[in-house]
């Protein structure tokens, strides 16, 4: 059976190389995953090695999943932002065991299941209309941005909450020829992927990671780039001094604890959970097919349904592994933006995750500073879409712009859903446009629910 039977890549527009490539686009930019989640996850006692290999496996068979049901370029892995408020939250400050939080989010991903074949899920993806998906496109853009500058430590922590990082400090403190060198090269990247996709060279986002990467380790050999990991400035070089061999998963598979299920405590962390997964899921999949024009003139999402269903599959798997919530990558715009749109490109990202196992040194030697170009360019590409958005209709746009600048300020790609979908209703109700634009029921429960939230968490 040919590639072009199983994907439709040329009803898809696309051919198997841009597929491979997006794919290989898409793992890089989170292949960081694979060394952030395991460092966030051990703060609760778990094995490290144990969360690599769950993460990866996790990783793949979501992603596969994804495939399966939906033929999407969409790649899912554990996610950032869910496994901080696994580890620091809910283990740390709230006190459960990391077993029990696991079972968290097992029962999230069951819960999960139910609403995506009730059509709950698609159902209140439909109900957002088309102007504030363009926003939501938009915002994302904008917050993925923010977190590859944060991430090459382009932007760091100040009395004004953020600031651009200081090279003078850096030369005065002697951090320059380590922190100030990794600053200046992911700036660098930036440029250079910049001028990459403006010369339309195929896997411009690719090749901006690998050069950005190849600098830094030219930077290294000839001492410019001086390794420090009190300050996360680890080598560059890919280190195989401890062998090939993959990480045991036996301290953490299966270690699922039930015990404390009935609490009213354990509902609120479970419901936590499964708002953030639920309209961070819904965030990504509006954003990146909005900017994939995957969406269909009444702005729906085909074959939603598989999306949301490996989605929810994914995450009850990712747990019984032994991670945390297994969620839709926002970076799976990289790979969109090199032109996946297809299942063929989150296999490809698949097999990588698999492949990873294998060859963990080399994925774990990929710098943030190198993927971070990388994520500024997507944002880029992402705030097109604001183009689409009617600014001649306030009622459309304040709430466009409300959810817009609350994702990357809020830090939350739910936080500025919930802010949209609030302001929405609330605007055109008292503006006396509610009944004429026949704003869909769900919509005004959606507002309703997110301002129970904000008042009860």
């Amino acid at each position: 059976m040919s590639l072009e039977k199983v994907f439709h890549l040329k009803e898809n527009h696309t051919d198997v190389r841009t597929e491979i490539l997006a794919g290989i686009t898409t793992f890089m930019t989170m292949a960081y995953i694979l060394a952030v989640n395991p460092n966030i996850l051990s703060a609760t006692g778990m094995d490290s090695g144990a969360i690599f290999t769950a993460t990866a496996l996790a990783s793949m068979i979501a992603t596969l999943l994804m495939v399966f049901f939906a033929n999407y370029p969409f790649v899912l892995a554990p996610g950032m932002g869910l496994n901080a408020y696994f580890a620091y939250t809910v283990v740390l400050q709230m006190g459960y065991s990391w077993q029990t939080a696991l079972a968290a989010v097992f029962i999230e991903g069951i819960i999960f299941v139910v609403l995506s074949l009730t059509n709950v899920r698609e159902a209140i993806f439909n109900a957002i209309p088309m102007n504030l998906k363009h926003a939501v496109s938009v915002g994302i853009g904008i917050f993925i941005a923010f977190i590859g500058m944060q991430n090459a430590k382009i932007v760091v922590d100040s009395a004004t909450l953020v600031s651009l990082y200081s090279f003078k400090g850096s030369a005065e403190a002697g951090t320059f020829f380590s922190e100030g060198i990794t600053v200046l090269l992911a700036l660098v990247g930036i440029l250079l992927t910049g001028i990459l996709l403006i010369k339309k060279v195929k896997g411009n986002i690719l090749w901006g990671i690998l050069i950005t990467w190849i600098l830094g380790i030219l930077c290294q050999l000839t001492g410019l780039y001086q390794v420090n990991p009190e300050l996360g400035c680890y080598s560059l070089l890919p280190d195989f001094s401890g062998g090939i061999s993959v990480p045991s998963l036996a301290p953490t598979l299966m270690q699922l604890d039930f015990k404390g299920v009935l609490t009213l405590d354990f509902f609120v962390v479970m419901f936590a959970f499964l708002f953030v997964d639920l309209f961070d899921t819904l965030g990504t999949l509006i954003g990146v097919a909005s900017k994939a024009d995957m969406l269909d003139k009444e702005g729906k999402l085909p074959r939603i349904r598989g999306a949301l269903l490996a989605d929810a599959i994914g995450t009850s798997i990712g747990a019984v592994l032994g991670t945390s919530t297994t969620t839709t990558f926002v970076e799976s715009a990289s790979g969109v933006a090199e032109g996946g749109r297809t299942g063929l490109t989150a296999v490809t990202a698949a097999v990588l995750f698999g492949l990873s196992l294998f060859l963990s040194p080399i994925f774990l030697a990929i710098p943030s500073f190198a993927t971070a170009p990388a994520l500024v360019i997507v944002g880029f590409l992402m705030m097109t879409s604001i183009t689409k958005i009617d600014f001649a209709d306030y009622t459309e746009a304040i709430p466009a712009y409300i959810a817009i600048i609350a994702m990357p300020f809020m830090y939350s790609i739910s936080e500025g859903i919930a802010m949209g979908v609030i302001s929405y209703v609330v605007v055109n109700l008292v503006s006396g446009n509610g009944a004429k634009k026949r704003i869909s029921p769900l919509m005004y429960i959606l507002a309703l629910l997110f301002v129970v939230k904000y008042i009860m968490l």
